[in-house]
């Protein structure tokens, strides 16, 4: 419940997810074009917000995008 008294169902709060980092981009590059690299790398279990990748199909394989700022934690 908040304190204006709307209650919230459990069922409605986002859970994060868990996923494998299948491919990564070359990272972002800055504003003087200097390269900045990726801090994650192929094969890391990676927390995401459920609404945070785009969902892209290739050969009836299901693969969720998402940005690397848009990633919570690495899990070791």
């Amino acid at each position: 419940m908040t304190k204006t008294g709307i209650i919230i169902p459990d069922t409605a709060e986002e859970k994060p997810m868990i996923g494998k980092v299948m491919a990564i981009g070359p990272g972002k590059i800055d504003e003087d074009g200097d390269s900045i690299p990726m801090s994650v790398k192929i094969g890391d279990k990676i927390l995401f917000t459920k609404y945070a990748p785009h969902e892209l199909k290739v050969e009836e394989k299901k693969y969720l995008v998402i940005r690397e700022d848009e990633i919570l934690a690495i899990i070791e």
